[in-house]
């Protein structure tokens, strides 16, 4: 069943080559009980592990059934650990977080059989070794005698053809290490093919022949003439157990993913410091994007204030003509001739004028704007009490205002509602407060000044006795680009005054420059949010590295009982991500939080808009992480030489 021809095996350490095995030809046929004997560093243990795929030898072939193993990949020498070979160590290698049932029926969670299967092959063996009552204990809670048969229990829980078991009797009394050879007795009478390690030549006795080794050789290989059939303790279990081919994946995913919780909670402190890192990272991120969105809404509604899509048509050929006052081509005919346009909503003339505003004994300076009735559509604003000026207002030139909030509180302190209706002198001109405005009219409130709105034909008959207009304010159709209705517009007004005397100033270059603004300053948080991220990553794989070399024996252990390197690469992977995954979903509620806690500063404070895109984003985003730099300490894991593994404490 088992050859070795010519097998040598050496390890270098530094510039020194130990030769462990010297040239061993060795023959095992199937069904025989087999004692392996030699002192301490005669290359014993390095024979059963080359026998039981945990190595592979320098030099010489190594067949089994007649197939070679010398080309065989990971994944197949894993598949003859897990589907041929069954392990009994002296020192149990039991893993101390899942119970004696959990033990027992790991390699045929890696074999692929389904829950309810393994579980009543598990539990079946459990109790024909006499521990039904400990099933649901874990390992520091099971005597060495107890630990012993549940790791004879889970050797066979996948048929174990062939049973290796080093030194099984060394770590236990007299007795228990009787009941452990009985039971290696009764599998062999089941027809298990046994290889024991030992330096017991009474443990050797029992079987039906020694092979002594010295210094790496075979030095004698004897017959013990035992044939006897001992007391069977255990049942066949030779069977092989039907397989689950849909229950393969997801199960043991889903087992690698209890250990990883499992993991975590044995290091809570740990695991929460290594969060800490992805949680300031994530929230930070969504914190920007919502701040970015909220500041955003306010500078369009702020935008929205001063007119929707609105554009101001000034005289001169650009800010800061020097000649600019000398142009009189601007006029209301103008105004009257856009307004017609199929891209224009609305249309006002605009004049400006400081004035002395009196109301009996108060007296303040205020800004008087001459407009005409479109205006308040133009600009979007609101009335808070009275009524707008009409055209016949404007035709008549009408000696009427509308009054800002600021000039309300200075002119009519005490007695606001007395306002409307109420004649005040702007300059020497009487003129009836027909209107107020709603405070929250950004176009009322910009400017230091009072201000009060007219009719233009009364500002410039009435007052400043000058025709020319200051500006032309035009709101576009909501369905016309801005940019094409700057250009539609230029070219018309050249068209009726025959030179470009203008220039436009178009409000939708506000929005754009605070908007370009705000995406640059949110850019650059980001990326020091994703420095934060990157930190935390890197802390997230250093922790990683050093749960890979606290868990160096277990990742043996798995291996040894059948563990593909994938297998191992995906328990490291799901606890990287699952770490990062959880500091993500506490970064997204501190986010929420902080926006939670900032949003009710006030219509002009700081607001957080969040959206669902940019919390799935972050989600995502902390996935990756946990992916890309939980790879290479589950990669290093998944690349461990199984002996080396198991040797280390």
């Amino acid at each position: 069943m088992l050859e070795l021809h010519g097998v040598s095996r050496s390890y270098t350490t530094g510039d020194t080559v130990t030769e462990a095995l010297r040239n061993i030809h060795l023959t095992i046929r199937r069904g025989e009980m087999v004692a392996i004997m030699g002192p301490s560093g005669s290359g014993k243990s390095t024979l059963m592990n080359i026998l039981g795929c945990l190595d592979r030898p320098s030099q010489g072939h190594y067949l089994i059934a007649g197939q070679g193993t010398a080309d065989a990949s990971p994944e197949t020498l894993a598949a003859l650990r897990r589907e041929h070979f069954g392990f009994v160590f002296q020192r149990y290698h039991l893993l101390p977080k899942l119970t004696a049932l959990g033990n027992v029926e790991m390699p045929a969670l890696y074999a692929g059989h389904a829950p309810a299967v393994r579980r009543a092959r598990a539990t079946e063996l459990l109790e024909r070794l006499g521990l039904q009552a400990r099933e649901h204990h874990r390992p520091p809670q099971l005597s060495g005698g107890q630990q012993q048969r549940v790791s004879l229990a889970r050797a066979l829980v996948n048929g174990g053809e062939v049973i290796l078991a080093d030194e099984p009797t060394g770590a236990l009394d007299t007795a228990s290490g009787m009941q452990v050879l009985e039971l290696l007795q009764a599998l062999h009478a089941e027809g298990h093919t046994i290889i024991i390690v030992t330096h017991n030549p009474d443990i050797a006795a029992h079987t039906q022949r020694i092979i002594k080794i010295s210094d790496g050789r075979i030095v004698s290989d004897q017959s013990t003439g035992q044939h006897g059939v001992p007391r069977s303790l255990v049942r066949n279990n030779n069977a092989t157990l039907p397989r689950s081919a849909w229950w393969t994946v997801a199960d043991r995913f889903a087992n690698a993913l209890h250990m990883a919780l499992l993991a975590m909670a044995a290091h809570r402190l740990r695991t929460s410091l290594t969060m800490l890192g992805i949680i300031i990272g994530i929230a930070s991120v969504v914190s920007v994007v919502a701040i970015g969105q909220g500041t955003q809404r306010q500078v369009l509604a702020q935008i929205s204030e001063l007119g929707t899509n609105t554009m101001e048509i000034y005289p001169g050929k650009d800010f800061g003509d020097p000649y600019a006052a000398l142009i009189q081509t601007l006029t209301v005919a103008d105004v009257h001739a856009l307004a017609t346009q199929p891209y224009v909503d609305s249309a006002t003339p605009n004049v400006s004028l400081d004035v002395k505003a009196r109301y009996r004994q108060l007296t303040a300076q205020a800004q008087v704007s001459g407009v005409g009735a479109d205006f308040f559509r133009v600009r979007g604003l609101a009335l808070a009490d009275g009524r707008w000026f009409s055209n016949d207002d404007v035709q008549r030139a009408a000696q009427v205002a509308i009054i800002d909030q600021k000039t309300l509180s200075t002119l009519f302190p005490h007695r606001r509602g007395d306002a409307l209706n109420a004649v005040i002198l702007l300059g020497g001109l009487p003129t009836k407060v027909v209107g107020i405005l709603e405070s929250k009219s950004l176009g009322a409130t910009r400017n230091a000044n009072l201000t009060i709105y007219i009719p233009y034909t009364a500002a410039t008959t009435r007052i400043l006795g000058n025709q020319s207009l200051e500006s032309v304010i035009v709101r576009i159709s909501d369905r016309i680009s801005s940019k094409a209705a700057q250009q539609a517009v230029t070219q018309f007004l050249t068209r009726r005054h025959g030179v470009k005397d203008f220039y436009i100033f178009n409000a939708d270059q506000i929005r754009q420059a605070i908007t370009k603004t705000s995406a640059a300053l949110a850019m650059l948080i980001t990326a020091i949010a994703v420095i934060s991220l990157v930190v935390g990553g890197i802390g997230v794989m250093n922790i990683m590295l050093v749960s890979v070399t606290e868990r160096t024996q277990e990742i043996g252990v798995r291996m040894a009982v059948g563990a593909r390197p994938s297998d191992v690469m995906q328990q490291f992977l799901i606890e990287a991500v699952l770490v990062c995954v959880m500091g993500g979903i506490a970064g997204v509620a501190l986010a929420l939080v902080l926006g939670w806690m900032v949003t009710p500063g006030g219509s002009y404070g700081l607001r957080m808009v969040f959206s669902l895109p940019s919390m799935v984003a972050a989600f995502t985003c902390s996935m990756l992480i946990g992916l890309i730099f939980g790879f290479l300490p589950a990669r290093h894991a998944s690349r461990l030489d199984p002996v080396d593994a198991l040797a280390r404490e």
